[in-house]
């Protein structure tokens, strides 16, 4: 099936890991038995879904193929969709961060185009690997409405290219907690393509 418009696509974060809060980026950690419920919770109410993507860490990837497995999707893993290397802040508390580094966090959230975590990913390389899968999707959507599970700051990134905002701009200025859910909708017009953010939180909230 291919997508015409309009063409909706959820983003879904994963729920919480084991090992609780941490920067954890390409760490691949699984769910914790809350982060599955969590998650369970965020995907009851919606039955539309036609296609599921999923980055290829587990915390992602397990839930993705159980839900298209349980309702019979296609389900596709993307390595582009893979979380920020944190570097020598994975597996660290925020609190561990911000003891040991606690000038270079604060200067990160200020500015992560211009400071990057130590031995991490830079930015501009996060943000341009999630915008090419993200452009390469809506050039050939695979179905009318998708769901995307992945996270956190591969979510900010998309949201940077929806609302035409700067990498450091969107990974600074959005809350995206444990099942966040988010929907973007695609419309093809007599003007060109527009992509607009129409939802963004937790199931509860919205």
């Amino acid at each position: 099936m291919t997508c015409t418009a309009p063409c909706i696509i959820d983003l879904l974060r994963h729920g919480e890991p084991e090992g609780g809060v941490m920067y954890r980026g390409q760490r691949d950690d699984p769910l914790s038995e809350t982060g599955w419920a969590q998650m369970r919770q965020a995907a009851a109410g919606i039955r539309h879904w036609q296609h599921v993507i999923s980055s290829p860490l587990q915390r992602c990837q397990a839930f993705a193929r159980q839900l298209a497995d349980e309702r019979g999707l296609p389900l596709s893993v993307n390595p582009a969709l893979r979380e920020i290397s944190f570097g020598d802040w994975e597996g660290l508390t925020p609190e561990q961060v911000e003891a040991r580094d606690g000038g270079r966090l604060a200067a990160f959230w200020a500015d992560a185009e211009r400071h990057p975590p130590p031995g991490g990913e830079p930015i501009s390389l996060f943000h341009q690997r999630v915008a090419a899968a993200w452009h390469a999707l809506l050039d050939t959507p695979p179905a009318e409405h998708l769901l995307i599970v992945a996270h956190g700051g591969v979510i900010r990134m998309i949201l940077a290219e929806v609302l035409g905002l700067s990498p450091a701009r969107a990974m600074a200025g959005f809350q995206v907690p444990f099942a966040c859910r988010t929907r973007v909708r695609m419309d093809l017009t007599p003007h060109g393509r527009l992509v607009s953010l129409t939802s963004h939180g937790l199931a509860d909230a919205l």
